[in-house]
């Protein structure tokens, strides 16, 4: 009886000290838990310091670049008006010449001697005048003294009218003799440069031919010619104030022209011409811009990009820099209450060297992150810096 309690008062005893080691260990865990909790918050990083700046609206500029053909201001196909044998060249390829001056002799011996026919026709038929002239003269008495009868002097005069016909005519094919004669010696209808020679003296020439003898370009003005899709143009009729076409063409301020070698052509031109119906084909419509070339530097066939430059008010612009693209749209980082950040979708009306111009997404005042983006987040906090300019100025 005393064996068993004693091994009752052990297995209490046992008890005892499993409650105080429990306790003893939640008492301690406890402080292990505080103890962490209170290193954890003692080593959490403090808000990444980053620039942000206020955007601001500001007038800019940006251009826009199509591609264009380049024509002197007058193009011709020099061709013969007459057929026969080329004699002469007086001028050699890329030749400058000037109006009037000459270009090619046709053989003219044949042209001389057609108009010497044509004058010795003229001559026959002043004679066969004289003579019919005469007639009459010398009827009209007679039948005025009743002598011969009135149908001959009738007669007499028709046949001096045929005659006065005749001479007419003759004079005519010496004209045209004359004008074929001069058609033997081609001259340049304007000044400017001579294209290619593909006829070689002694060659045949015809009108019909389907190869001109050359090409000749005043390009002392050069016409570029361009085109614009239908939302250009319809951009183009709202930004541009006038009642016509042309009126609003004036409007367009003066055009760059770029060269194939990316160079700047060194003179400015203007938009002169608005075509008046859209290619069906492209989808386009055809505008004309004239530049000088005084110096010659453009050729006809030459080709380059027109660059237009469009004017935007109150724009604002942002930095592309301060931007980050995902599933094809472009965010910033605003800055939002409690210097957290928000990502922001934009709209990029236009590119305007590194920046982009803004249309819809952020406004006036509102403070963007300008760089160190690709390490922030949604809601991430901030230490936001003061940029030393503000995004308009950059």
């Amino acid at each position: 009886m005393k064996n068993q309690v004693n091994y009752t008062q052990l297995l209490n005893a046992v008890k005892r000290y499993n409650v105080v080691n429990y306790v003893m260990l939640s008492l301690l865990s406890v402080v292990l838990y505080g103890c962490a909790s209170g290193d954890a918050a003692s080593t959490a990083p403090p808000p990444v310091a980053l620039p942000v700046a206020e955007v601001q609206k500001t007038n800019e500029t940006t251009y826009v670049e199509y591609p264009a053909a380049i024509e002197g201001a007058v193009d011709l196909e020099i061709r013969p008006q007459i057929s026969g044998a080329l004699e002469k060249i007086y001028v050699s390829e890329g030749a400058l010449v000037k109006k009037g001056q000459p270009l090619f002799k046709i053989n003219e011996q044949p042209f001389i001697q057609a108009l010497n026919n044509a004058k010795a026709s003229l001559q026959s038929a002043k004679a066969a005048l004289l003579n019919a002239s005469l007639e009459v003269d010398k009827l009209t008495p007679l039948v005025a003294n009743k002598v011969v009868s009135d149908f001959q002097l009738k007669s007499a005069k028709a046949a001096y009218a045929v005659a006065l016909a005749n001479v007419e005519q003759a004079k005519a094919g010496v004209g045209a003799a004359s004008i074929n004669l001069g058609y033997t010696l081609i001259k340049a209808p304007v000044g400017g440069y001579v294209g290619r020679l593909p006829k070689k003296p002694g060659s045949l020439v015809n009108p019909a031919d389907p190869q001109p003898l050359t090409l000749l370009s005043d390009a002392h003005d050069v016409h570029v010619y361009f085109s614009l899709g239908e939302d250009d143009f319809i951009d183009f009729n709202n930004r541009y104030q006038g009642k016509t076409l042309a009126e609003r063409a004036r409007q367009i301020p003066e055009v760059s022209l770029l060269l194939a070698d990316q160079t700047v052509y060194p003179y400015k031109g203007r938009v002169d011409m608005v075509d008046g119906q859209f290619d069906k084909q492209t989808g386009s419509i055809s505008m004309r811009a004239t530049f000088p070339n005084a110096e010659g530097l453009l050729r006809s066939g030459n080709t380059g990009k027109i660059r237009l430059g469009v004017s935007h008010r109150d724009a604002i612009l942002v930095p592309q820099s301060a931007t980050i693209e995902m599933q094809d749209k472009i965010f910033v980082f605003a800055v939002a209450d409690s210097n957290k950040v928000k990502k922001v979708p934009i709209t990029v009306a236009a590119k305007s060297g590194t920046n982009y111009l803004v249309k819809e997404g952020i406004k006036t005042g509102d403070q963007i992150v300008l760089s160190g983006i690709d390490r922030l987040q949604e809601g991430q906090a901030i230490k936001p810096e003061k940029a030393a300019q503000k995004v308009a100025k950059l």
